[in-house]
């Protein structure tokens, strides 16, 4: 990096030089045993202020900032932009922001021996907090938008107007224990989430983006519908790196979208298909998104445990994606790519395979008793010195780029950090104004004890919650609200709380407002809305994977390993058919009425249950038997024209 003594380099050298100080504190952390609560993530979240209040200082467009940040983790050039400075506005709010944080840091004492909500706070407690609340409100709005603002400040008013909750215990709560913005979301992200955004950084700058995708490609770019088919695969890998379905979207996206039109798919269809693999990245074990570290602590278990709960559903979700392509190409009569033009298995393992074995030092790591972020910082070293193992990959490793892996992580943990710091203040007031429990007696109350019903209100919250604000918190939100009402009806709690999580998950998908589609349309130049519906049809089994994990929860690998096995292999079934329903195919092209059969049956082998699973099965069957003449028929007209043209 050119210095340059002015403003802009100095500017410049200063995001470079705290971006790297922050990634060196969390490894100094993780290494040699983390500080106490409140030092620990008070300084995780200085780190945040400071760079959020420096980098971004104007609000642009949700779709058009998530691009632009989706282009920076993959590692390719920006467009031109101006360099602009902060302004003094941007400064002065950068220290009035840290200001709070190291007031608890001199008076650390008095902070842990005082009684909360029995000794009252000074004026300057009272001061210090108030500032803190609106200078996390003002960063998180700069980073991610108004919708967790909003609703922080919605929730405020409520604790202060409706539930008339003292001012004094709502800042004491809020700013002055770990029960608010310096809460269990804060500390997930401090101890878990940097060092995972990390190492995504990490291995997107040695070229892992590209093994992803020619290993997807050698494995499926010449079956029907190849391309759509390497899109779902690549993604599935890519996203347990990444984290983030807009950033997974704009690296697999300018490879795989132009593919999919060239092989005949319209641009709305594989925009839809690139937008719903991606999104699907944030429950693909064994790096899953951020909000999987927050269920860790809510559930007090441990990350391992997550995601052993998460192989089953995460791989119905993507059966249902895979089989949606497959059908629609079939129907569409596409065909894959020429085997000349794709990269040969060995070639790949050969060149960059050696990439896989930070990913796999994180499990093995994991695995063998440490922690998951002690697992995930071996894998972050492991990083560039397996891209030097190989000259294929010996380029990546130099400095700049090493710094600039660095410099990645750190901004890219930044609206993780914000949005757990602001759920933190929802999270102050639900605790202290007993709200969730009022909630969960309204909940149960409007679904009137029927637990289908619940299920429905959880699921269109979190739809609706995930649309304006990024997974993490808008879980966060369903957690504290929704999950206690759904439990209360019988929901396991490792059940109950997969299901909110999914949600979250899925409303990168659902219109109106869905940025991984905004990304993939972008890409395709397709319609938006068109783009919207298409990934909604296509991840539309996978709406039902949240259901089946609550009625049968030994799709999470709970129960005895004969039942899991059956479990699994009718769901599995179950998605196949209803895909098949969706898309109008299934050994051949399939009429209305078949289509109804092909539905129906799905979703009975999807339901729990032997008389359901037999009849579900017995539909199969009828539709098979339909059907299979006419696909003899299709494959004796085909070998006909093909001995003809010989």
């Amino acid at each position: 990096m050119k210095f340059e003594w002015s403003h802009a380099g100095i500017f410049r050298l200063a995001v470079v030089v705290i971006s790297v100080a922050m990634a060196f504190y969390h490894i100094w952390a993780i290494a040699f045993g983390s500080p106490e609560a409140i030092p620990y993530r008070g300084t995780h979240l200085m780190f945040a202020m400071v760079l959020v209040f420096l980098i971004y200082r104007t609000r642009a467009k949700p779709e058009d900032k998530a691009l632009l940040e989706a282009v920076a983790v993959a590692g390719q050039p920006p467009p031109p932009l101006k360099v602009e400075t902060p302004s003094p506005l941007d400064y002065a709010l950068l220290v009035i922001g840290v200001l709070p944080i190291l007031h608890l840091f001199f008076n650390y004492e008095y902070v842990t021996t005082r009684i909360f909500y029995v000794d009252d706070l000074t004026p300057t407690d009272m001061v210090m907090g108030t500032i803190m609340i609106l200078a996390v409100l003002e960063a998180t709005r700069r980073i991610i938008g108004w919708a967790l603002p909003l609703t922080a400040i919605v929730f405020l008013i409520y604790g202060l107007f409706i539930a008339r909750l003292v001012p004094m215990q709502l800042v004491d709560q809020t700013y002055m224990t770990t029960e608010g913005i310096f809460g269990i979301p804060l500390s997930v992200s401090a101890s878990y989430v940097l060092i995972f955004v990390l190492f995504g950084s990490f291995m997107e700058r040695t070229g892992t983006g590209q093994l992803f995708m020619d290993f997807a490609l050698a494995i499926t770019g010449h079956t029907a519908g190849g391309p759509g088919k390497v899109s779902v695969v690549s993604s599935s890998l890519f996203g347990t790196i990444s984290g983030s379905a807009v950033a997974n979207v704009m690296v697999d996206g300018p490879i795989s979208i132009p593919l999919m039109k060239r092989t005949g798919f319209p641009p709305h269809f594989a925009a839809g298909v690139e937008a719903t693999a991606s999104t699907g990245g944030q429950i693909m074990p064994p790096i899953m998104g951020a909000a999987a570290f927050v269920m860790a602590e809510f559930l007090a278990v441990s990350y391992a445990q997550v995601v052993i709960w998460a192989v089953i559903p995460a791989i119905l979700y993507y059966v249902a994606c895979f089989a949606a392509v497959h059908f629609e190409a079939k129907r569409r009569g596409l065909m894959g790519l020429p085997r000349s033009e794709l990269p040969r298995m060995k070639s790949v393992f050969v060149e960059r395979g050696h990439l896989f074995i930070p990913i796999l030092t994180i499990l093995v790591v994991m695995y063998s008793g440490y922690s998951a972020p002690m697992a995930a910082l071996w894998g972050t070293l492991a990083c560039f010195p397996v891209a030097a193992l190989r000259a294929s990959t010996r380029g990546y490793v130099n400095w700049a780029n090493i710094l600039d892996a660095f410099v990645d992580g750190a901004k890219n943990a930044l609206a993780v950090a914000m949005a757990c710091a602001c759920a933190g203040i929802v999270i102050a007031v639900v605790t202290l104004s007993g709200l969730g429990i009022v909630f969960t007696q309204y909940v149960v109350g409007l679904a009137a004890d029927t637990l289908f019903l619940a299920l429905v209100v959880t699921m269109c919250a979190g739809i609706v919650l995930g649309m304006g604000m990024p997974t993490t918190p808008a879980y966060i939100i369903m957690t504290a609200l929704l999950v206690p009402a759904i439990i209360k009806l019988g929901v396991i709690p490792p059940a109950a709380h997969m299901f909110a999580f999914y949600f979250a998950v899925l409303s990168a998908i659902t219109p109106p407002v869905a940025l991984a589609v905004f990304a993939a349309a972008g890409i395709a130049k397709a319609d938006l809305w068109k783009s919207g519906w298409a990934a909604v049809k296509i991840g539309a089994a996978g709406f039902i994977v949240p259901f089946m994990l609550v009625y049968e929860p030994a799709l999470m690998m709970i129960g005895a390993w004969p039942h899991i096995i059956g479990a699994f292999i009718t769901a599995s079934c179950g998605i196949l058919l209803f895909a098949a329903g969706l898309h109008g195919y299934f050994i051949t092209a399939a009429n209305g009425w078949q289509r109804a059969l092909l539905i129906a049956g799905g979703l009975l082998l999807i339901d729990p249950g032997l008389v359901t699973d037999l009849i579900g099965a017995a539909i199969a069957l009828v539709v098979i038997a339909l059907q299979w003449p006419e696909h003899r028929k299709a494959v004796a007209a085909k070998a006909h024209t093909v001995k003809q043209a010989t």
